[in-house]
């Protein structure tokens, strides 16, 4: 593997025999295959390209407001509301009505973009699938490839598969659960995809060949006259929203459909997107469909947000629950906002997963499921998110046995109550212990979920969890916070101070732990020695890098060129 200017590897560079016809200014540097070919047709391609060339502009704008508001963080500033768009919080005004095929959200499944898994979360039983393009997902070329020939097939119906191995057809049910695609966020590249030159941006490229080769289908088969419908990652600001806006408008224009077809719900996510919630709503008036709780990435986006603030140290990453006063203060100013413009609010992930050999165990980990549902509920949440099948049974009783007949509580829970959540609530610093098990936990569940997104698996479960590219996050920033500031442990490490000695001392530790649980065969096979190495050089960096797969997307990129000599990975 060769090491470009930056430290980073450069591409392995393979050649190909067929290639892609593609408009002027694109660029496949991705391989060669019938099936993708069929996605990447020249019209698609350019209608990528009108967008990327519309837009990319704007996209760096708002990528470098950014860096402006992290440099403005890390001088000591809090996230606020705007002063400017007080309007906007204090008017009366709403979002377009909620298209009827998507009115109930009571349960909502989520996962990657792979055959078997789109198969089975559309049968689930769930309201709602969201095809992941982004957390979910590691994107290397053969992933984002045939998850659009796999949605593809979705939308027409046509999608199966034969597993030889169990002898067994997969194939879609009569009746199946409503399809939304999360694009990745606008930060990350697609960088086998060139467009005058430069990579293409990774969202543009999800959407756009998605919306491109599905709009008809889908709002003749799913949306009844609505749709595609989105999910949006990773928004800090509103301006980012107003993009996706213009985005959706260009679309709807250049394929003729009614303006406010496409639909989206925005994740929030970050720390200063609970700041911007109803702005949000107002730049995507015609085209929103609500917000959804990311608890997760919310908990790293604090840490992110204030690494640069040693009195705002989060305790263990499992004691940071939504009973955490600016956890709760988030979730109920969201619902606010929400049904106040007349759409949904969407609750956070269940990311337990069914526990076979411990019956004791599992029924212990689906109370703590019904728990929590029940708190969504309660406080007025519209629907939620399972991360595994077996949960949506537990997850659909508790919404069911609360809301009665509605689809939903837009109209009914109105939490004026949260009209009074100050700045100083939703910044409230979390209170619990810090622990060498934390420590612990961080290392091991880091280097497990980067192995094994370097070998192609976004989604990964891991001590009875299903994690994605969040939790390995809030494992990373977090080891990096405590490092930074020299914590001194509880509990069970009571006394001790986060060092670099201390920290080689426990990724040494547990990677051994690894390598006993996962088995010596698999250890060696796997990427556990090249992931322990990007986890520990991300911890240990004396600047804390925006994402950790930003880095490490780098590791997954392979080129194929037309002609020309090859590169081979080492």
């Amino acid at each position: 593997m060769d090491i470009g200017t930056y430290g980073y590897p450069t591409p392995a560079v393979k050649k190909i025999e067929s290639y892609y016809d593609v408009p002027e200014g694109v660029d496949i540097r991705g391989r060669y295959d019938a099936e993708f070919a069929k996605i990447l047709t020249k019209d698609a391609l350019k209608f990528v390209a009108d967008l990327q060339r519309e837009f990319r502009n704007h996209i760096k704008y708002a990528l470098e407001c950014r860096r402006e508001a992290k440099k403005k963080y890390n001088e000591g500033a809090l996230p606020e509301f705007d002063p400017a768009t007080r309007y906007i919080r204090e008017q009366e005004w709403v979002c377009a009505p909620v298209p009827p095929a998507v009115a109930d959200r009571k349960v909502e499944i989520t996962g990657p973009v792979d055959r078997k898994m789109v198969i089975n979360a559309l049968n689930s039983g769930a309201k709602v699938f969201m095809a992941d393009f982004e957390d979910a997902l590691s994107p290397g070329w053969e992933n984002l490839m045939r998850g659009q020939v796999n949605l593809k097939d979705a939308v027409a119906g046509t999608i199966s598969l034969h597993d030889k191995a169990r002898n067994r057809v997969y194939k879609l049910n009569d009746q199946t659960a409503k399809l939304f695609v999360r694009p990745r966020g606008w930060h990350l590249p697609e960088a086998h995809i060139l467009i005058d030159g430069e990579p293409a941006t990774g969202c543009l490229v999800d959407f756009g060949l998605y919306f491109y080769h599905n709009h008809s289908a889908f709002r003749r088969t799913q949306g009844a006259g609505f749709g595609p419908f989105f999910y949006l990652p990773k928004m800090e600001h509103s301006r980012e929203a107003k993009i996706w806006n213009s985005v959706f408008e260009k679309a709807e224009d250049v394929v003729g459909i009614e303006r406010g077809s496409i639909r989206a719900t925005v994740l929030i996510e970050t720390l200063p997107a609970v700041f911007q919630m109803n702005e949000i709503l107002y730049e995507l008036k015609e085209h929103s469909v609500g917000l959804n709780c990311g608890r997760w990435d919310y908990i790293f986006s604090y840490v992110k947000t204030f690494q640069a603030h040693p009195d705002r140290l989060l305790p263990d990453r499992v004691q940071v629950g939504m009973t955490q006063h600016f956890m709760k203060s988030y979730s109920d100013l969201l619902i606010r906002t929400c049904h106040r413009r007349g759409v949904h609010a969407m609750g956070g992930m269940a990311a337990q997963i069914p526990i076979k050999d411990d019956p004791v165990a599992n029924e212990a980990a689906l109370e703590l499921v019904r728990k929590d549902k029940l708190r969504e509920v309660k406080a007025g949440h519209d629907g939620t998110w399972a991360a595994h099948p077996g949960l949506i049974p537990a997850c659909m009783e508790i919404f069911n046995n609360n809301m009665g007949n509605a689809s939903n509580q837009i109209d009914t829970v109105k939490r004026e109550d949260a009209a009074n959540l100050t700045e100083q609530d939703l910044l409230q610093i979390p209170i619990g212990t810090r622990t060498m098990e934390g420590l612990r936990l961080n290392t091991r569940v880091g280097i497990q979920y980067l192995a094994a997104w370097l070998s192609g698996s976004g989604c990964v479960p891991l001590y009875n969890l299903m994690e994605d590219a969040a939790t390995a996050e809030i494992s990373r920033v977090q080891n990096w916070q405590w490092l930074k500031y020299g914590v001194e442990l509880d509990e069970d490490g009571l006394g001790e101070k986060v060092n670099k000695d201390l920290f080689d001392r426990v990724v040494e530790e547990e990677m051994a732990r690894i390598e006993k649980e996962v088995g010596t065969v698999k250890f060696e096979k796997g990427m556990y020695k090249a992931a322990c190495k990007i986890f520990t050089r991300q911890c240990t960096s004396p600047t804390l890098d925006d994402f950790l797969t930003l880095d490490a997307y780098n590791y997954i990129v392979v080129h194929h060129a037309k002609e020309g000599p090859v590169k081979a990975l080492n």
